[in-house]
Order: C-alpha cells, then structure tokens, then sequence
C-alpha cells in the first residue's frame, strides 16, 4: 500500500513490489494474482487504515457544519503526517494513466464519486436537520468540498505544511451555506 501510495500504480514496478516484499515472481503470482489485483487490495487497505477518519469527521455531531469543518481539520492532519506520504492515495492517483490501465483509472474514479456521495448524504442530512437552507444544491456543495479536499491533497503532495492546508480549509468554509438564506 505504502509504494502504491508514494509512487502511484504506474510509478510502482513489479520489482519494486516483490522486493519490498521479499518474495519470489512466482509467489507474487501464485499469492496476487497480478499488479492490478494487489493494488485493489491496497486501495481496500487504504480505506481501512488510512480512510478511516473521513467517514468519522462526516459522522460527527454538532451539526453539519461542525462536522465539515472537523472533515477540513482532520484533511489537514492527515494529508501531512509524518509516518506516512503525504496527501490521499485515493485523491492523487491515477487521474492520468496509460489506455492499459483504465480499470485502474475507473476504480480510483469510483472511490472519489463515493466519497463525494458520502459528502452529499450528510449535507442531505443537514438540510433535513433544518441547519443547511433547504434551497441548498446537496451534490453541489459535496463537490465543492470534495474539490477542496482533493486539492488539500495535491498541496500536501507538493510539500504545502499542515499550516497552509488549514488556511486553505478555513477559506474554504467561507463558502458554507448561510443557515437564513
């Protein structure tokens, strides 16, 4: 998961993979199946290990807005700890890839266009809580967050500091729904 994270599937070879592994070829196989088979393990891994406080931010009570603004909080710890490459795997990955790696491409798609559910479905929530106007667009807001999310994550790929991707959050609320409008 961790060289998949650091390099991207194309950026990580088959000897890359074996060797950090210790293992043979043939047990890569025997035990994978292919390249492409282990990285949906690792993507499975990511959002178990390292995926986890999304879902918890989102969960959050308090309020909508709380908890966005805890999602934007916890993007920024994340995105630059220490003990582990910076940004999101699933955010930073395989947007441009070769035309033999398309199911690659689609899956980590697929992972972005659920997050950005998740998102939708707890603003829906926010709006029938009654602390988001009911005029708010639900699945437009979730992709503007999930935009600025991405974007946090590509700044900490690019060495921005915990720092600046909380500045970057704090701009980005300032776009949050008006509760009276």
């Amino acid at each position: 998961m961790r060289l998949f994270w650091e390099r991207g599937y194309d950026g990580t070879s088959f000897d890359d993979l074996t060797g950090a592994m210790g293992i043979s070829a043939s047990s890569f196989y025997n035990t994978f199946g292919s390249k492409e088979a282990l990285y949906h393990e690792a993507i499975e891994a990511y959002l178990r290990v390292a995926g986890g406080w999304f879902f918890d931010a989102l969960a959050r009570e308090g309020g909508t807005r709380a908890a966005f603004d805890a999602l934007m909080a916890a993007a920024a710890v994340e995105f630059t700890r220490d003990d582990q490459p910076a940004g999101c795997m699933i955010s930073t990955a395989a947007t441009q890839c070769s035309p033999g790696q398309v199911r690659v491409r689609d899956l980590l798609a697929g992972q972005r266009t659920r997050a950005d559910a998740a998102l939708a479905t707890r603003l829906e929530r926010g709006v029938a809580d009654g602390d988001l106007p009911e005029s708010t667009d639900a699945n437009a807001l979730a992709a503007f967050y999930g935009s600025l999310l991405r974007g946090m994550a590509v700044q900490a790929r690019d060495g921005a500091s915990r720092e600046r991707l909380r500045e970057i959050a704090r701009i980005g609320m300032l776009a949050w729904p008006d509760e009276g409008a």
